[in-house]
């Protein structure tokens, strides 16, 4: 694959799932999956997205997005089309074969849901077996534990404590958990998630 490959956004399909690069024209799903100002509020805790209150502050975080050249942006959507979240590839690096997976959400009636689980393996199988990728990383906030069971339950493995590694929307430094899948480890990993998701599992 030529570096190249790593930053287009081909579609990504599942049984019950597709993923195609979010647009522009998604301002609109974008903001009415995030529910309620409540279910906003529990979605979004974790995520640097301000002024997510109105159609014009979703029209510019999803600009942020797909106009961000180190960024591959995907919007998450039922077989039937619903808006259900967005996920990305991000910090994309062709030459050590490395990528991670991040700006997820997934809207609150999904939770615990197929989404999140089949969402990564169609990730996870586009960066191992089309990119050929060596390496996939998370990173997620010391706080979100909930967040951290979920990659943990795709089979990555914990790595360590970023110290202050980045800010969040309060101003507050945030700790950093990082978590990391290796292509070895994929094989194993990818047949314990369709088994799960086989007998019902999230």
């Amino acid at each position: 694959m030529s570096a190249a490959d790593w930053f287009a956004a081909p579609p990504l399909r599942t049984g019950r799932l597709r993923l195609d690069a979010l647009r522009l024209a998604d301002a609109s799903d974008y903001l009415a999956a995030l529910g309620t100002p409540e279910e906003r509020a529990e979605v979004l805790a974790h995520l640097r997205l301000p002024g997510l209150t109105d159609l014009a502050g979703a029209r510019a975080v999803v600009a942020a997005a797909v106009t961000d050249p180190e960024r591959v942006a995907y919007a998450q959507r039922l077989a039937d089309g619903t808006f259900v979240g967005t996920t990305s590839f991000y910090e994309i690096a062709p030459a050590v074969r490395a990528v991670a997976i991040g700006h997820t959400w997934v809207a609150r009636p999904w939770w615990r849901t197929f989404v999140n689980t089949e969402s990564k393996l169609a990730m996870l199988t586009h960066a191992f077996e089309a990119l050929g990728a060596e390496r996939v990383v998370w990173h997620t906030d010391i706080r979100n534990v909930r967040s951290q069971e979920a990659i943990a339950r795709l089979g990555a493995q914990r790595e360590g404590v970023l110290r202050h590694h980045r800010v969040r929307s309060d101003g507050s430094w945030r700790d950093t958990v990082q978590l990391a899948m290796l292509a070895d480890a994929w094989p194993d990993s990818r047949s314990r998630l369709e088994d799960r998701l086989a007998e019902g599992g999230a």
